[in-house]
């Protein structure tokens, strides 16, 4: 494959929702433009872009894909993104080098969640975005149906330049509306074709609205435009063009990814119609002192890369990259703005699927790959010594669904760690941790499927089988009033010199969390030499409460009095005499359990506002307030209970059809509910039983 100039390249991101027809979409456009020599299905497991084995199993897209197509003396970047929520991290890689987002959405079922989404996130980045009505030719596609609704709800800058031509209910071919010419695709081949008399009418009415969208794009269209001039083809071209980058033109495509129907016409639209990274704004870089720098793609200017996608298998890591100014070529060595290290570019590739085409350099603005580099991860930026800084790196949302995760045959622990380690630099979106308190190691992700892909990863990749299970809850035990003199007292001959430890302790509880030793000893009843060993008994005895087993917080332990033998005390005894009296005082002292509670904050649309707040109350959250976000969202602000919030993520997309989303912050520990707590403590009993076993 050649290489293009910055202005005759095309980085454009497949968006949509699950099923609405991305991937065959990109199938018909590598196949169409002879990329490819077969028209791949995703039902045969065979199409360019879903090559890995998960994605093929499942039948749906789980990572980001790239296809370069070369068309009409343009390079169109494809980047294809997965639709399922599950798998938004993936999506916002995407959107980091990509110049314009084009929305799938099907011409069966119109609008969906997705397509939403999707519009939401072009729009917050201000990137420029088209439209394309996927499979106009199947039974109960309404094109002017979606179309209609796309104007609804996202406004009138939605105007149509490609609409199908129908027979009865058939879509047999499709009309350019600035053109006014026909087209259908003969194998493999677009053949012009004639617009019948009784589309005419349409075909002006759908010309006026590109017209007037176009207008907005320069003061000179704009006073032609109410000068009533018609415009040539060209103008309209430009001025769809200037008004994509503005936001004022968002131009719909339709047709149909199975027969190639409206593909070209798509692929010639981008091309016309969409920016080249140096139309768009430039990049912000921060040099090691925090200056911020502006970064033109300029392909004379020092090379900058940004790394936004690492696949990683048993060779090592293959890094996905945008040149943002300069060229790379192989061999260049660059340094990581992150760590300082050189990265040599040994051998660089452009990448179609899971095909690499090595080749000798990579333009400014242009996508490609490189093997085998040391320390580079997701969201770096590597530049040419003596012009070090770092780029915006990639947005990834917090996980929000956790569980659990063991092996199924003990002892493959390590096993588990390392392979999580490795798939954490394909997929930065997920986290883990070994809490310490609840000794289990966690998983956190989107959802449900994203933690299930993990695990078939973790199988297939480095054969370890795992299971899942909700995390436990770190719940902590607590004393509410004082009690005093408990005596503890450990005493033991066996022949020779014995052990003999002798206290006397109060204990209360304080507002704290933490833990406060005191001695009023007088009269030099227990030695000040044997005093540490008395708190460290108690300290000790704290990582167990007497109600569950959990850790003991807020409280102050006095000791007040006690007894030594001059042979047989020794630290060990006394520290043995202060667990005895933590055991004997803390049941008397009305111990209870706290839960932790975290302050919830749930965005969702007004329409749902009541399933969600009582949903809230079942979970015994307190709600605390709505607050309108200003895009149509409203936020629902509620203390809950970490134990109430583990399937929240689930529910919650249940609740609202994937449009609400939330972030949880843990707050603070409250006294459980006494019913809440016999629960915790006969789930303590279980737990302790399983383990023994």
């Amino acid at each position: 494959m050649a290489a293009y100039p910055v202005n005759k390249i095309k980085n454009i991101c497949l968006l949509g929702h699950g099923g609405d027809g991305k991937t065959s979409l990109a199938e018909s456009m590598l196949y169409l433009t002879k990329q490819t020599d077969r028209l791949g299905k995703i039902s045969d497991g065979t199409t360019t872009l879903d090559f890995d084995a998960e994605e093929i199993r499942r039948q749906f897209s789980i990572s980001v894909a790239v296809a370069p197509i070369e068309y009409e003396g343009c390079k169109i970047n494809l980047i294809d993104t997965p639709g399922y929520f599950d798998f938004a991290g993936e999506v916002m890689q995407a959107l980091r080098v990509a110049d314009a987002g084009l929305i799938v959405v099907t011409a069966k079922s119109g609008i969906a969640v997705g397509t939403e989404k999707s519009w939401k996130y072009l729009a917050d980045r201000k990137m420029p975005r088209m439209f394309y009505v996927s499979k106009i030719d199947e039974e109960n596609a309404h094109f002017y149906k979606v179309l209609e609704s796309l104007r609804e709800t996202f406004g009138v800058s939605v105007c149509p330049v490609i609409i199908p031509i129908l027979e009865g209910e058939k879509a047999v071919g499709v009309a350019d509306v600035i053109t006014r010419k026909g087209y259908r695709i003969d194998a493999g081949k677009l053949t012009e074709i004639k617009i019948p008399d009784d589309m005419s009418a349409q075909i002006e009415e759908y010309r006026a609205m590109v017209k007037e969208n176009a207008a907005e794009s320069s003061d000179e269209m704009m006073e032609k435009f109410f000068s009533d001039e018609e415009f040539t083809d060209e103008e309209l071209y430009a001025g769809i063009h200037a008004g994509m980058r503005q936001g004022s033109v968002v131009p719909v495509f339709c047709g149909s990814g199975v027969t190639g129907l409206g593909t070209l016409s798509l692929l010639g639209g981008i091309c016309q119609f969409a920016p080249s990274p140096d139309e768009m704004p430039t990049e912000i870089g921060q040099k090691a002192n925090g200056d911020e720098v502006e970064i033109k793609y300029d392909e004379n200017a020092p090379t900058v890369i940004a790394v936004f996608k690492t696949v990683a298998d048993q060779y090592g890591r293959f890094s996905f990259f945008k040149v943002v100014s300069g060229k790379v070529s192989s061999d260049m060595v660059l340094v990581n703005a992150r760590t300082g290290e050189n990265e040599k570019m040994g051998h660089i590739y452009v990448v179609k699927g899971k095909k690499n085409t090595e080749v000798p350099v990579i333009g400014c603005g242009d996508i490609g790959a490189v093997a085998k580099l040391a320390d580079t991860k997701t969201g770096d930026t590597l530049c040419l010594a003596g012009n070090v800084l770092t780029l915006k790196g990639v947005d990834f949302a917090k996980p929000c669904y956790m569980q659990a995760i063991v092996p199924k045959v003990k002892g493959n622990e390590e096993k588990i760690a390392s392979g999580l380690t490795r798939l954490k630099d394909e997929d930065p979106s997920f986290a883990t941790e070994q809490n310490t308190e609840t000794k289990q190691m966690t998983i956190s992700g989107a959802g449900d499927i994203h933690i299930d892909v993990l695990c078939s990863k973790l199988k297939n990749k480095f054969g370890v089988e795992v299971e899942l299970s909700p995390p436990r809850v770190p719940y902590r035990e607590k004393i509410r009033k004082k009690v005093t003199l408990i005596e503890g007292k450990h005493k033991k001959q066996s022949g020779g010199h014995g052990q003999y430890g002798h206290v006397k302790m109060d204990f209360e509880p304080i507002p704290e969390d933490e833990f406060v030793f005191e001695e009023k000893i007088f009269g030099g009843s227990v030695p000040k030499n044997f005093h540490p060993a008395v708190e460290k008994g108690i300290r000790e005895s704290m990582q167990r409460g007497m109600l569950a087993g959990y850790p003991m917080v807020g409280l102050k332990a006095t000791l007040v009095d006690g007894s030594y033998h001059d042979v047989d005390s020794n630290e060990l005894s006394f520290k043995m005499a202060a667990r005895i009296a933590y055991k004997a005082g803390i049941p008397q002292a009305s111990p209870v359990i706290l839960e932790p509670v975290g302050h919830l904050k749930v965005f969702v649309p007004d329409s749902y506002m009541g399933d969600v707040i009582g949903d809230l109350n079942k979970r015994r959250g307190r709600v605390l307030g709505m607050t309108p976000t200003g895009d149509g969202l409203q936020m629902v602000e509620a203390d809950v209970p970490m134990a109430e919030i583990n399937s929240y993520a689930i529910d919650l997309r249940s609740m609202t059809q994937g449009r609400g989303s939330f972030d949880f912050q843990f707050e603070r520990y409250e006294e459980a509910p006494a019913n809440v707590q016999q629960k915790i403590i006969e789930e303590a009993k279980l737990i302790a039983t399983e383990e023994e076993e």
